[in-house]
């Protein structure tokens, strides 16, 4: 009778899947919860127990062996299975037929989540369930994550590189900003302005707390190891950003999410930035570890990573 000893542990394998999406064993740590040392450890532990190298290791980070990428893809099919099951029980118990509240940044509440709900209640309906009721909570990255953090939502989708560590987070996309100037702008007729030339403008921007702008001095920050000059205007919405710049105020970085209908339109201009593309992360926080995200928010994960262009 086989006893399945060669079977890792989940959390061993969520660790190596981590791992293989990243491409970077301190990455993974993050994800998972754990020290960079113990993902270290617990990596080599696996390669032992299995037999096999999963994994060569060089300056430039990690990659996967041949045997490697089959070990993963196993993993995944069998992290698929338990969530399945996960949710089984979550649904036999009645939890997942509870509301689930999710804090999500503006951009992220105004322009992302309403498509990834339409896909979990599709999904959901498909599969015979009733769908979860879900409520969201506009809030900046900053109160995202104190509402989280205090229990008074399930999840938390943030715009901010600055993910708390008192938190476990997953990326599950990416988000340019764009520079975007009012028309009759000094910029609006140069193929480009120069990073560290936007860097010394006052732009409009959002208030302190904004994922939008903590990315925006993360950038600068990273590339330039500068701050940026004191803002013309500070606001506390999107759409007042959109209305300032293009009242003339002043120019502005913003999520290319919101202001691509007015650009579409013309109320106001994108001008390119002659660096490479200014993105930030699109991260999902919750309370405790990676397994204990609750079977619906893996579910709208799930549909978030599906649906994000």
């Amino acid at each position: 009778m086989s006893t399945m000893r060669d079977v890792p542990p989940l959390d061993a394998l969520e660790l190596i899947s981590a791992v293989a999406r990243h491409g970077s064993i301190s990455a993974a740590a993050r994800e998972v919860g754990v020290s960079q040392q113990s993902a270290s450890a617990r990596v080599r532990s696996i390669e032992r127990s299995l037999g096999v190298e999963i994994l060569t290791r060089s300056a430039r980070g990690v990659e996967l062996t041949g045997a490697g990428t089959l070990v993963v893809g196993w993993a995944d099919e069998l992290l698929a299975v338990a969530r399945r099951f996960q949710s089984g029980v979550e649904e036999l118990r009645g939890e997942s037929s509870r509301e689930l509240v999710v804090a999500a940044s503006e951009t992220v509440a105004t322009h992302l989540v309403p498509r990834w709900l339409l896909a979990l209640r599709s999904t959901q309906i498909a599969a015979g369930r009733r769908p979860t009721e879900v409520r969201v909570i506009a809030a900046n990255s900053a109160h995202a994550a104190d509402l989280v953090r205090a229990g008074d939502a399930d999840l938390g989708i943030v715009e901010t590189p600055d993910v708390p560590d008192d938190l476990a987070a997953a990326t599950i996309a990416h988000d340019e900003l764009a520079l975007v100037v009012p028309r009759g702008h000094p910029w609006a007729d140069r193929a480009s302005v120069a990073l560290e030339e936007v860097a010394r403008t006052p732009l409009v921007t959002r208030e302190e707390g904004s994922g939008t702008r903590r990315a925006w001095e993360a950038i600068l920050r990273g590339r330039l190891g500068v701050a940026p000059a004191p803002p013309a205007v500070v606001l506390s919405t999107t759409a007042s950003v959109r209305s300032a710049v293009a009242g003339g105020i002043a120019p502005s970085i913003a999520s290319d999410l919101v202001v691509a209908d007015d650009v579409a339109l013309g109320r106001i201009l994108r001008v390119a930035i002659a660096d490479d593309a200014l993105q930030r992360p699109i991260t999902a926080i919750w309370r405790g570890g990676p397994r204990d995200l609750q079977a619906t928010s893996r579910e709208l994960l799930a549909a978030a990573t599906q649906t994000v262009p």
